[in-house]
């Protein structure tokens, strides 16, 4: 049998400090793999260690790990994909069973777990950032009712179809989130590996802010819901209306059977509305949900046509 191509897809921003180790330990690993280290305007030589460490190193000027991601996704040609963070907290020595696992259970996406053996959540000194991922993990599942244990790990395996036909609009640390829900969204194969996740080195500072980005992404969630479950999301913002609407009508309503006369017509116009927005919001989840439906079998139609 040939030898599958393997890419390792490394996004760089000022990682000077650890981007040699991770690059080398790729090399020990997985000597067959070609390494690309995308560099996203660095100004601490990362492209020159990267590059004289064995790298193949490009560029990316827009500013973000999804644009990176995005350029890495388009121009690099490859029958396996591993995408690993350039901060060494991820272990490479257990590239090859993941590699194992991803092609016996024919999946598109395999996921570096760190939380389930608590590895993160001991090793990992930002406050709130345990309760960040708990909370992303817990809405995904609830939401589109699956079970993924990691949903934030920025350590994955990828299909060159689930590559290829991977599309979004994000541009920043939102990209982990996005690439979970993407592939629940059209029920892709999921699978997940526990690693043994470890902290940046002293020196080594993380771009990720806690509440900014966290903020973003629990934004994206919702907008993707909004997306990927339209009857949903506007069923619920109707049946808010609608019960808004109720509480708002019982006050002309108890006045008319008191005074035989409605003297508050303002808040029976107002209930009226609330009403009528929440019919059009429910009508509106309909209509999108129907196109949601007809979008995921196109998707299955382009995805299967897909090398």
């Amino acid at each position: 049998m040939v030898s599958p191509k393997i890419a390792v897809l490394v996004p760089c921003y000022n990682e000077a400090l650890t981007i040699e180790k991770v690059v080398r330990d790729f090399k020990t690993f997985l000597p067959n793999a070609e390494i690309y280290v995308f560099d996203n305007n660095s100004k601490d030589g990362t492209a020159e260690i990267a590059k004289e460490a064995g790298a193949i190193v490009r560029f990316e000027k827009k500013q973000g790990k999804a644009n990176v991601v995005f350029k890495m996704f388009r121009e690099i040609d490859a029958d396996i994909y591993i995408m690993i963070d350039g901060d060494d907290t991820y272990p490479v020595d257990c590239v090859q069973q993941m590699l194992d696992q991803f092609i016996d259970n024919n999946c598109d996406m395999l996921v570096g777990d760190r939380l389930s053996n608590n590895s993160y959540k001991n090793q990992n000194k930002r406050a709130f950032h345990n309760f960040g991922n708990n909370l992303v993990r817990s809405l995904i599942n609830m939401f589109f009712g699956s079970e993924l244990k990691d949903i934030l790990s920025g350590y994955r395996i990828f299909s060159n179809k689930f590559v290829k036909n991977y599309a979004s609009t994000i541009k920043g640390f939102e990209l982990e989130t996005d690439l979970s829900i993407y592939s629940l969204n059209y029920e892709l194969v999921i699978d997940e590996y526990s690693i043994d996740y470890r902290d940046r080195p002293e020196g080594s500072v993380s771009k990720l802010n806690t509440f900014t980005d966290g903020f973003k992404v629990i934004k994206l969630f919702f907008n993707l819901v909004r997306l990927y479950k339209p009857l949903l999301f506007f069923g619920t913002v109707s049946a808010v209306l609608f019960v808004l609407g109720l509480l708002f009508m019982t006050i002309p309503i108890k006045e008319y059977f008191e005074y035989k006369y409605v003297y508050k017509v303002p808040t029976l116009i107002f209930s009226i509305m609330l009403v009528i927005l929440s019919l059009l919001a429910f009508m509106t989840g309909l209509i999108l949900d129907n196109i949601s439906i007809i979008d995921k079998k196109n998707f299955k139609v382009r995805y299967n046509s897909t090398r």
